[in-house]
């Protein structure tokens, strides 16, 4: 069953460098949870620097996909100790991405829970940072509550 979430979203760029730049966005999105998968989407927003793009994400036992459809395209999939590419469009142009997934953690079930994922991100071949997001869900009705 498709649920109205919080989707909270804390996202650091050249994570453990002394220049680390870190982004911290909330915004309503939608969840849902099967067979130990749970799979959410949401709309980017200007804060993020990808306004016009939706975001939806998978998150299985083995792994994390992350797409995005809109003024940016991509497909990105996280798996511990494995490399990928994938294409990332912009209206401006594309280039060849990577990341090198260090580390994974979820705790996530019928009513949300929370996704952290440990990267290093390249662009053509060259390491651009070392970054890490963690997203945490949480159902709309149940926000604010003290002992939800």
């Amino acid at each position: 069953m498709l649920k109205d979430v919080w989707i909270s979203i804390n996202s650091i760029h050249g994570y453990e460098q002394e220049d680390e730049d870190s982004v911290e966005f909330t915004t309503d999105g939608y969840y849902y949870y099967e067979d130990g998968v749970g799979c959410l989407s949401y709309e980017e927003s200007e804060v993020t620097g990808l306004e016009g793009t939706r975001t939806s994400m998978i998150v299985m036992p083995d792994q994390v996909v992350v797409d995005r459809d809109g003024l940016i395209t991509s497909r990105m999939i996280f798996k511990e100790g494995m490399k990928n590419s994938f294409l990332y469009e912009t209206p401006y142009g594309q280039a060849t991405m990577g990341i090198d997934t260090r580390k994974i953690h979820r705790d996530i079930g019928e009513n949300g829970g929370r996704v952290e994922i440990d990267y290093v991100l390249d662009m053509e071949h060259a390491v651009v940072a070392r970054n890490r997001f963690q997203i945490t869900v949480t159902e709309t009705e149940n926000r604010g509550r003290a002992n939800g």
